[in-house]
């Protein structure tokens, strides 16, 4: 059974995480593989599977997060993957793609935002902004001019905190997940220029 602890900000935290946790965050690597795609099944369940899971949404989670389509992620040429960890687990991680491009993102030279996943334990304590700072200074550090990303037109909680981070709503897109599409917001941000 877990243990579960108020902190000195008078929050609940699982695991005696909280305020006083020292998460980091840190280049992904080979090893991560297993736990990334572990994490962004979680992840990705919660978000999307809402009324509970069909064909698509499992085809989807076992073609996009299986340990070796996670290891392919960490080494792709034109991607990143940083990891926030604390103590030997993974909390959440983001992943960057280097020169995508959208037909709404005006930008010479832009980056996608391809996930940002945090494990609900540890949502509304800072992992997934500082997880998003560091997205958006390794991008800019690779040369990029903007960030974009799609967010699904029901996650309200991520649009509510992309705006909150001065991502610009560019407008509508369809996402094919599996045949299937899905309704999503083009979101963006000037690093520099």
């Amino acid at each position: 059974m877990d243990k579960i602890r108020k902190t000195r900000s008078g929050r609940l935290a699982k695991h005696g995480f909280g305020r006083d946790m020292s998460a980091h965050i840190r280049i992904a690597i080979r090893s991560d593989a297993l736990c990334l795609g572990v994490l962004a099944t979680q992840v990705f369940l919660d978000t999307y599977a809402t009324s509970g899971i069909r064909a698509a949404i499992a085809a989807e989670v076992v073609a996009s997060f299986s340990t070796q389509a996670m290891e392919a992620c960490i080494g792709r040429h034109d991607g990143y993957i940083g990891v926030a960890e604390h103590a030997g687990h993974l909390l959440g991680f983001v992943q960057l793609a280097f020169g995508a491009r959208h037909d709404l993102v005006a930008s010479s030279a832009p980056a996608e935002l391809e996930r940002l996943y945090v494990q609900a334990p540890f949502t509304g304590q800072g992992i997934g902004a500082a997880l998003l700072r560091h997205a958006e200074q390794a991008a800019a550090t690779r040369g990029s001019a903007d960030l974009w990303l799609t967010a699904w037109e029901h996650n309200r909680r991520a649009l509510r905190f992309y705006v909150r981070h001065d991502y610009r709503d560019l407008g509508v897109t369809d996402i094919e997940l599996q045949g299937e599409r899905h309704r999503n917001r083009v979101l963006a941000k000037r690093l520099r220029g």
